[in-house]
């Protein structure tokens, strides 16, 4: 591998986490004009929508199908858990969460995922756990909670503490689609036709929901709301999880989501930025506690890495 392409994953990682911070401030802003579950409906049927647009990825999507029957048959319950884990189970948590606290904490609590990623590896691949990255998620966890409970009740957060365990429930369902997407990757699928099948099996998974009575159905279309979800269905949906994807079947899992650690940077300044948030003093001691937890369990720690070369 030349150098160009051997940088080639970890721009497409950065690219996926600065595009995946901007989520935050879209879904924000797309709740104000429509129903949750119609905003996560509507960014996952835009998103197979582009994969019908962008010809070459959907061609490359055929020849999986083509190349991979086989292995599809066999290979179906860990489909299935990919895609129920995220986008299914990941998007009803995070939209609850970003209902009741601030793209600023929800961005926050994502620097957890990695640790996570770390003990759904040990449970599931028997992977080696030590005692640092234990120590750095409990470190994290208490930050996590301290800056919930330290936050301030808003008009845009009307219940931080309940939020912020939402989204880190989501981040659970994170880490188990992390596992699932780099076993798959190695057993040989594109990410382009794992992104593809992430994009359909959320929008026939949240259509019934359109049609719950809890469901409000919009009768108008305001504008900024409506670039949102469009901008949310085409260039997160299938733009970040298509980058993401890309970097975690070429480098490393532990690596690749490591880069995770951006999303609460990026965030934090884009929530300042576009939506005006505010954090507390206390919450930005909180932030440093998180930040801790995650440093201790990398510094001189052997990471558990899912490496495709060991698959080979």
């Amino acid at each position: 591998m030349n150098k160009q392409n051997s940088i080639l994953p970890y721009i497409s990682l950065l690219m996926a986490t600065l595009i995946w911070s901007s989520s935050f401030v879209a879904l924000k802003i797309a709740f104000e004009g429509y129903h949750p579950m119609v905003v996560v409906f509507g960014r996952m049927f835009i998103g197979s929508v582009s994969f019908f647009i962008l010809a070459a990825i959907f061609k490359g999507v055929l020849k999986d199908i083509a190349l991979k029957k086989e292995n599809l048959i066999s290979d179906i319950k860990l489909i299935v858990a990919m895609v129920i884990c995220e986008p299914c189970l990941y998007f009803i948590f995070e939209a609850k969460a970003l209902e009741l606290t601030t793209a600023s904490q929800v961005g926050m609590i994502t620097a957890i995922m990695p640790l996570l990623v770390s003990v759904v590896a040990f449970f599931i691949l028997k992977e080696e756990l030590t005692e640092k990255v234990l120590a750095g998620l409990t470190i994290s966890v208490f930050g996590a909670g301290w800056l919930s409970f330290s936050g301030d009740v808003a008009a845009n957060a009307p219940n931080p503490p309940l939020g912020n365990l939402f989204e880190f429930i989501a981040m659970v369902c994170a880490a188990g689609y992390t596992i699932c997407l780099k076993k798959l990757t190695q057993r040989g699928y594109s990410p382009f036709f794992l992104t593809a099948l992430q994009a359909f099996g959320g929008a026939i998974f949240y259509f019934p929901f359109l049609f719950f009575s809890s469901t409000t159905l919009p009768s108008s279309l305001p504008l900024l709301p409506t670039l949102s979800v469009i901008y949310l269905g085409a260039a997160v949906t299938l733009g970040a999880y298509a980058l993401f994807n890309f970097g975690v079947s070429s480098i490393p899992a532990g690596q690749a989501s490591a880069f995770i650690n951006l999303i609460p940077i990026f965030s934090l300044i884009l929530g300042i930025v576009v939506l005006d948030e505010q954090l507390t003093m206390q919450q930005y001691a909180a932030c440093v506690v998180i930040f801790s937890g995650i440093f201790l369990s990398q510094h001189k720690t052997k990471k558990v890495e899912l490496s495709l070369n060991d698959q080979n």
